[in-house]
């Protein structure tokens, strides 16, 4: 039996209302498809359409795994949803009631609408099953931990109405213990304190990453105010007014772009604090009236790793599974599973540990045909041992984008779609944010070991199984942090990634001869992407985020790839084109002057100003026609305008391409 899961909207791209009207939901479009309980394939949309955090329609990602299973939507048995159906319609009417021009269709006869338009294919009324959203994260987390039993703790912002939910697990049956309403959301309350800081949605991580630096005292008063724990594993949770209440502390927010004060530091401190108090408080209760010791985690507050790796070092229970998918894109998966146990299917017992269920590389012919695309800017060489190749290079100080079998589903890079480099100097970790990720320089980065070297540089305790996904932050050995100081956050943690040699072969060998050549068995890897961008995922995307960062070299598969030194002629043989999601604007004002940008066209898309000649090249680009064509010439005006572009490129607004 095949079941589809789906994580998205289902209103018209042009007209996408859900995303509009909803920001909270329908984030991190996604597919999964699973074959009598076995995952064939999971991919995220923003992999394939390259939007963070994507609302889109998951057509791409539902045609991904169709097509890594060798199947079309004809053979799949059921279509799952990751919401309910009740649910979803009462909110589509809302809508519709407060724009009459709004045609009034249910949430099935839009999902339908959607498959017919992308796949040619008119859905069964019976062909598609909605799940409940808190129900289909647990069905992610439990099934896939391998646990006969288990508590079961579902956390993040909101699912239908409800914010936490706990379950007692026992064989293939799930009992609700508890909920909790939105008006008690940790994820909210977590996202009210992100937007304080400058930040937004799919940023709360960042929080996290700061949260070390500051003291959680300085405001333990303001957030105890907003919260009180009450018997039996209840309590009070004020997250509406978090922005009031620092308003009346003096809190100053911060602006994005701003310098981080010590203030904002020990807000972010306390922020932590509050949600690890209160979620301790909801869990360990449970587990104390269950019984279980053991906990499987998911909900977008699962993604909180320092959260996890306090519950995992706990003596509450003796395994912790947190699924590397935690966030909506796994609930795809899980509304699939759920919907095979609804239909008789059995839940799974077997720990997943790799979760390469994404597209794998084309032909190697295919990808040295598009590297011969390319000569002016790159040269490879095929390695006859890359793992080891790469990891020499990595021992002499490069860092390496590292591209190999199928991608990842999930947030994290997990050794097939990662940037790579030498854990050992402190200085790496602003390097590499230099180089590639321009990102804040006081978030850390998190280091890949060997997985029976982990307890040598880390304080994993000794009953939990190989944390074979980067869920857990976890202290580094304090004589081992000098020794990873790339990787070695301000507290003295890190989050860390066990390889072991049955999951990931390739990877476990390049650990080895990186061992072998420096004595530690250790790399830093961070996800391959920029600033600007999900992570890559086809051979295409890696080539463009090399070429458009400081990366020294490339890696995919078994060809080895370094930069040639280019120049303005050879960037002007290039042929530019709009990103398929962005859209150029011009803007006559009444005072006679006139605006030019660059916009993404998506919900809270960015968008750039543009030089008039800028503006003018790009409007008549379509692909095809080189820089140069399109009048780039060689004058200073023509140097200008190369360099824009070549910017614009960076950020992911264009495209470049060599002729074809």
């Amino acid at each position: 039996m095949l079941v589809l899961g789906i994580n998205c909207c289902l209103s018209p791209a042009d007209a996408d209302f859900m995303a509009r009207w909803w920001p909270l939901h329908y984030h991190d479009a996604a597919a999964a498809l699973v074959r009598d309980g076995e995952v064939v394939a999971a991919v995220e949309q923003e992999r394939l359409n390259r939007v963070k955090h994507t609302t889109a329609f998951a057509g791409d990602a539902i045609q991904t795994c169709l097509d890594v299973a060798g199947v079309t939507l004809a053979d799949v048995d059921q279509i799952a949803f990751f919401f309910g159906e009740r649910y979803t319609d009462r909110e589509l009417y809302r809508v519709y009631a407060r724009n009459p021009r709004l045609p009034v269709r249910s949430s099935r006869e839009l999902l339908a609408d959607r498959v017919r338009e992308r796949f040619d294919v008119d859905l069964p009324h019976d062909a598609v099953r909605f799940v409940a959203h808190h129900t289909a994260h647990a069905y992610t987390t439990y099934p896939q931990s391998g646990y006969d039993d288990a508590l079961v703790a579902v956390l993040d912002g909101a699912g239908e109405e409800t914010a936490i939910t706990v379950h007692s697990a026992h064989g293939d049956g799930m009992e609700l213990l508890t909920s909790h309403e939105i008006s008690r959301s940790l994820g909210y309350l977590y996202l009210a304190g992100t937007e304080l800081l400058g930040y937004r949605l799919g940023d709360e991580y960042k929080v996290m990453g700061l949260a070390p630096h500051g003291d959680p005292a300085t405001y333990r008063a303001v957030f105890s105010g907003l919260h009180e724990l009450l018997p039996d594993g209840d309590f009070r949770l004020d997250h509406e007014n978090l922005h009031s209440a620092f308003a009346r502390a003096g809190f100053p927010p911060r602006r994005k772009g701003d310098a981080f004060t010590q203030a904002h530091k020990d807000f972010a401190a306390g922020l932590q604090e509050t949600l690890e108090t209160v979620a301790w408080h909801v869990i360990s209760h449970w587990q104390r009236v269950t019984g279980h010791r053991r906990l499987a985690l998911a909900g977008g507050v699962g993604q909180n790793c320092t959260l996890n790796g306090k519950l995992l070092r706990s003596a509450r229970f003796d395994d912790v599974f947190v699924h590397p998918a935690a966030h909506d894109a796994g609930a795809a998966l899980g509304a699939a599973l759920k919907v095979h146990v609804d239909l008789g299917g059995a839940v799974p017992r077997r720990r997943v540990r790799q979760v390469f269920w994404g597209r794998g590389l084309p032909p190697t012919t295919e990808v040295v045909d598009l590297l011969n695309r390319w000569e002016r800017f790159v040269r490879f060489t095929r390695s006859a041992d890359p793992a080891a190749d790469t990891a020499a290079l990595l021992a002499e100080d490069r860092v390496v984008g590292w591209v190999q079998g199928r991608s990842e589903f999930g947030p994290r890079a997990l050794g097939n779609r990662s940037i790579l480099a030498d854990p050992r100097p402190e200085r790496n970790r602003d390097r590499v944010n230099q180089m590639i990720k321009q990102r804040e320089g006081y978030r850390p980065f998190a280091p890949s070991v060997r997985a029976e070297d982990l307890r040598t540089y880390f304080e994993f305790p000794d009953t939990m199984p190989t944390p074979d996904f980067m869920v857990f932050t976890v202290p580094v050995r304090a004589d081992r942090r000098a020794e990873l100081g790339a990787v070695t956050h301000v507290d003295g943690t890190a989050r860390v990634h066990a390889v072991d040699r049955e999951v990931n072969p390739l990877y476990w060998r390049l650990l080895t001869e990186f061992g072998e050549r420096t004595g530690v068995p250790v790399v830093l890897n961070t996800s391959f992407n920029n600033h600007a961008e999900p992570i890559v995922d086809s051979v295409e995307d890696a080539l463009r985020c090399y070429l458009t960062t400081r990366l020294d070299h490339l890696v995919v598969d078994d060809l080895i790839i370094t930069k040639r030194p280019w120049s303005h002629t050879d960037l002007c043989e290039l042929a530019p084109a709009l990103a398929p999601t962005a859209t150029l604007v011009r803007e006559d004002r009444p005072d006679g002057t006139t605006s030019r940008t660059i916009t993404f066209t998506y919900l809270n898309g960015r968008s750039a100003t543009l030089d008039p000649a800028v503006y003018e090249v790009l409007r008549r680009a379509d692909g095809v026609a080189s820089l140069r064509a399109l009048g780039v010439g060689d004058d200073e005006t023509g140097h200008r305008v190369a360099r824009a572009i070549h910017e614009l490129w960076s950020e992911r607004y264009v495209d470049l391409t060599p002729p074809k």
